[in-house]
């Protein structure tokens, strides 16, 4: 057991060498051993972060300016963001096209318009996702994590594929499931990359730049769909919409393998230089950029943080009012007397409107530092102004109210962004973060999986027992958001009574935010 451990410990030690002397390179390697090992520095990756291999081998100026800080900031702007929003897009895109194939004969064709078929549909896709989450964030802790982002893409693109094959609903059933266990690891990695890049003050506006995407997309799969709707092929119409962005799925997978930044460590393109700024300037943040050993004893400080389980309980409610948004919204619409197709494209005002909230609380929040926990509580506002007036709006006439209140109704999606942000920016620890990624996401798939199981087809189609819980739930999302501050601010008083807040041992000691006194929480 011990020579075990030795073996273990000797394939986890980086050796950085630091100044060889030429001199003694140009002796037999004999006696030169006993000389370079005496000028070698240790660095342990299994207690510590990897950065601290960057920081090691640098033999630089280890003095940067604000402009180099800043320029560098942009160019992993550049390289990172774009593939970030487009995957996170592509995933929306994929995960949305239910409702929409439903206005195109996939609910007559699979007989989904019996009892609950329908919700329940849309509700075994984040089934998957509770099962796929957690190993998906292990695996990418243990390998690299672009490869596995990859390799989950390209796979999920098969599946989605093969939802064209799909003959009833227990076949379609099955597809959602797996479809679901595919994707879930899409936003808890994302969440690790974007912690692993950027400032605490600099997370909550790239969270909101991928999460964005998810609005944004809502403007032009319409358009897309649209157009495959007006196919008179062998297949139905809804059959070509999965095949098509399956198929984009699949093409996409290939981009992320090669483009897509892991963490400033292996980011190809840098400088030595520009590595040792993007690694060091992270020490500010308490928290280290990578670390590929899973430690249990993180793992189960997260049971017992009562921020972690306040931010799932937030995830988890207000979560409820996504499943008419992702599942019902282009057939609430259908109701109000439109076409299949005009329905299809009044879906876009919704997209825009969502996008450019989902994208403003993080940019709000990167500006105005210490109103995080306000601007979820101001997004849940405008779902609970829509859930009121969609419940209570009398059926027949005030059609422009109704499609106003489709508009405004996923404004949780920008207090979920800037949750995000919270949540990253206060947890520290490699592993703990990762499971606390993961753990979030957790409520998130409990929350979109209640939704849509609240809609059931007896309430078509006023609905009125699924909006009402819709805003019961969104009003204790909105007052947790408050309780969170209130515990985070408690927490922040009692550390300065010990001492100042520092970062010089962040990465030599991989504390978790809980065991580092000297970690301060966002607000």
């Amino acid at each position: 057991m011990a020579s075990e451990k030795a073996s273990h410990l000797a394939t986890d030690i980086e050796h950085v060498p630091h100044g060889r002397n030429r001199a003694a390179e140009a002796e037999p390697r004999t006696s030169t051993t006993f000389d370079d090992l005496r000028k070698v520095t240790t660095v342990d990756t299994v207690h510590n972060d990897e950065a601290t291999k960057v920081l090691a081998s640098y033999t630089g100026d280890e003095h940067w300016t604000p402009e180099e800080e800043k320029l560098l900031v942009r160019k992993i702007d550049r390289r990172l963001l774009p593939l970030l929003i487009l995957t996170y897009g592509l995933q929306y895109y994929d995960k949305a096209m239910l409702s929409q194939a439903a206005i195109f004969g996939l609910r007559r064709d699979l007989s989904l318009s019996t009892g609950n078929r329908y919700s329940m549909s849309a509700s075994i896709f984040y089934l998957g996702f509770i099962c796929g989450a957690t190993p998906a964030v292990i695996m990418a802790q243990r390998f690299p994590i672009e490869r596995v982002a990859s390799g989950i893409v390209l796979v999920w693109g098969v599946c989605l594929m093969c939802t064209a094959a799909c003959h009833n609903f227990q076949s379609l059933y099955a597809q959602r499931f797996f479809l679901g266990l595919l994707e879930s690891g899409v936003s808890p990695m994302f969440m690790l990359i974007v912690s692993g890049f950027y400032l605490k003050t600099e997370q909550a506006l790239r969270m909101g730049a991928w999460y964005c995407a998810t609005g944004y997309v809502s403007i032009f799969a319409p358009l897309i769909n649209y157009g495959l709707g007006h196919i008179q092929g062998a297949l139905s119409p809804w059959k070509y919409m999965y095949l098509v962005a399956g198929a984009i799925t699949i093409l996409w997978s290939i981009v992320i393998l090669f483009y897509m930044p892991p963490d400033p460590i292996r980011m190809r393109g840098l400088s030595d230089r520009e590595r040792y700024i993007a690694v060091a300037r992270m020490r500010v943040n308490n928290a280290g950029v990578r670390n590929t050993h899973f430690k249990w004893k993180q793992a189960v400080e997260v049971l017992y943080d009562i921020r972690f389980w306040i931010v799932f309980a937030i995830a988890f409610l207000m979560m409820i009012a996504n499943g008419p948004v992702s599942s019902f919204i282009p057939i609430i619409i259908n109701d109000f007397g439109f076409s299949t197709l005009n329905s299809l494209l009044l879906v876009m005002p919704a997209g825009a409107i969502i996008g450019t909230v989902e994208l403003l609380a993080p940019y709000l929040a990167y500006k105005f530092p210490g109103i995080r926990t306000y601007l979820v509580f101001a997004c849940q506002l405008g779902t609970i102004t829509a859930s009121v007036l969609l419940w209570q709006l009398p059926r027949n006439g005030s059609t422009g109210a109704k499609l106003f209140a489709c508009y405004i109704l996923a404004t949780f999606g920008g207090g979920y962004a800037v949750l995000m942000g919270v949540q990253t920016a206060n947890t520290a620890g490699y592993t703990k973060k990762s499971v606390t990624a993961s753990g979030i996401f957790l409520g998130y798939c409990l929350g979109n999986f209640v939704g849509p199981l609240l809609f059931k087809p007896a309430d078509a189609p006023g609905y009125a027992p699924g909006w009402e819980a819709t805003v019961i739930t969104a009003v204790l999302a909105a007052v947790l958001a408050l309780v969170y501050r209130f515990v985070c601010m408690w927490e922040n008083k009692r550390r300065d009574k010990i001492g100042a807040e520092g970062f010089d041992h962040a990465y030599e000691d991989d504390l978790t935010d809980m065991k580092n006194p000297q970690f301060r929480y966002q607000l």
